[in-house]
């Protein structure tokens, strides 16, 4: 895990349908070694996302803006690990990782969370509020041949003050790498023809508990995973 940190690097998407993926994971499992955390292969991530009031950060995704931030809390359940961190996406379609280790998660963006922020980002703490918490779990595959990491996110379960939300059979799944590298899981996807594209765990979240908000440039995305999910698997 320590040669595939890949804080700055080019992320692909997938998603398919939970009945898919062990017979996915049996055509790469001589391609790809799997993150063991004391015992635990399937692995539980929390993340708190914070916005502004108006959800500035979400609507600069919606927009299409090519430089754009996400900020979260994240909880690493098994391994009892905190995290503040910073993702930016610049205009090379590139995204950057910035983090630093928490004692614990309270919605409070103070200390070295502040610094980071204030170092990363033009955003100040006052200008940020807890919106909303994104949980699943996470199968973390680590190529043996390349630099690259392959994240398979299962459970995905969006919850904030008022309600909480559960996405049954949906995995959504991630290719990390530093550059193109030769990846058995996007030969993978090809030959099943799954094809590119998702929307952001966070901005999928958004849509799912915030009624009003607008999400009209999101609707190809929105359609993939219904169909995604209505659909069944068939082998081509």
């Amino acid at each position: 895990m320590d040669s595939v940190a890949l804080m700055d690097r080019t992320d692909t998407k997938f998603v398919f349908r939970l009945d898919q993926l062990p017979h996915f994971l049996e055509q790469i499992k001589n391609n790809y070694r799997v993150l063991d955390v004391n015992g635990n292969r399937i692995s539980r991530y929390e993340s708190l996302y914070f916005d502004t009031e108006h959800f500035d950060l979400y609507h600069a995704h919606h927009r299409g803006k090519p430089t754009r931030f996400k900020i979260r809390c994240r909880k690493y359940v098994e391994s009892e690990l905190h995290f503040f961190e910073v993702k930016f996406k610049n205009n090379k379609g590139r995204t950057i990782k910035d983090r630093v280790k928490q004692s614990q998660i309270d919605g409070k963006i103070i200390d070295i969370a502040e610094t980071l922020l204030k170092e990363k980002t033009p955003l100040l703490p006052i200008h940020l509020e807890a919106k909303l918490w994104v949980n699943y779990s996470r199968i973390t595959l680590v190529n043996k041949n390349s630099p690259e990491r392959v994240t398979i996110d299962l459970d995905l379960t969006f919850k904030n003050s008022e309600q909480d939300k559960t996405i049954d059979n949906l995995v959504i799944a991630e290719v990390k790498q530093d550059k193109s590298v030769d990846s058995a899981f996007m030969k993978l996807m090809k030959g099943y023809h799954v094809r590119e594209g998702s929307i952001s765990k966070y901005c999928y979240g958004v849509i799912n508990l915030f009624e009003k908000i607008k999400h009209n440039n999101f609707k190809p995305n929105l359609i993939l995973l219904k169909k995604t999910l209505n659909g069944t698997f068939t082998r081509t």
